[in-house]
């Protein structure tokens, strides 16, 4: 590929280069940068925000890194030629994973090709690997994108409505259950600048909680 070729995968348009200041990270830099915080970007836990995610590039790697845990971790044998997966472990570790993902990009159409990359990612993934899919898991996964993948503006912390940027915090209750809390981002990132070594022990409240849920049920909450 040429230099030019190079630059022209890294930017869709010229005017959204001077508009937007769009410039997409390339794969081979994106993989440098997480490499730093490798055993992090490795646990399925773990959560990430991407504040101008763009179309993905980060999340993408994050999300195969995941997805790899995932799958080992749901391996029942010790075969490594002819390995044997529990679907049920890779289903709820699977949704962990990506529950812990989250992205702010102030253009639409990066916000809905950065959610439909990461759910066509671990579509991929899960139908590589067993053979009966379970579509209440597909539609959890689009469920936690649509919340956790916002259109708004990182520097202002306004949606696309204007309003505050709200994420909500997934957390596992037991092995099947989903708890969700909903918090206004800007808190978080002022109380995060401001605090001061007294502060430590600050713990942030949420904006709405949410009873726990079968996790599979999780996108008829709304």
């Amino acid at each position: 590929m040429t230099d030019t070729a190079k630059a022209q995968s890294q930017t869709k348009s010229k005017k959204r280069v001077a508009d937007h200041g769009e410039v997409f990270t390339h794969e081979r830099e994106v993989r440098a940068m997480l490499d730093l915080v490798k055993i992090q970007s490795q646990q399925i836990g773990s959560r990430f925000l991407e504040p101008a995610c763009g179309t993905g590039n980060f999340l993408a790697e994050i999300l195969t890194r995941k997805l790899a845990t995932v799958l080992a971790k749901s391996q029942i044998n010790k075969s490594q030629k002819s390995p044997k997966y529990s679907q049920s472990h890779y289903e709820r570790n699977a949704i962990w994973a990506i529950s812990s993902i989250y992205g702010i990009e102030l253009l639409a159409d990066n916000v809905s090709e950065c959610r439909s990359r990461l759910l066509a990612l671990f579509e991929s993934h899960y139908q590589t690997h067993f053979k009966h899919i379970n579509q209440a898991v597909i539609d959890v996964a689009h469920f936690l994108l649509s919340k956790n993948i916002v259109h708004g503006d990182a520097l202002t912390l306004k949606d696309n409505d204007g309003n505050a940027i709200v994420f909500s915090e997934w957390t596992f209750v037991g092995d099947i259950k989903l708890n969700r809390r909903d918090f206004v981002y800007e808190n978080l990132v002022e109380k995060t600048h401001n605090q001061s070594p007294i502060d430590k022990g600050f713990i942030a409240k949420p904006i709405q909680e949410y009873p726990p849920m079968y996790f599979l049920t999780l996108s008829e909450q709304g």
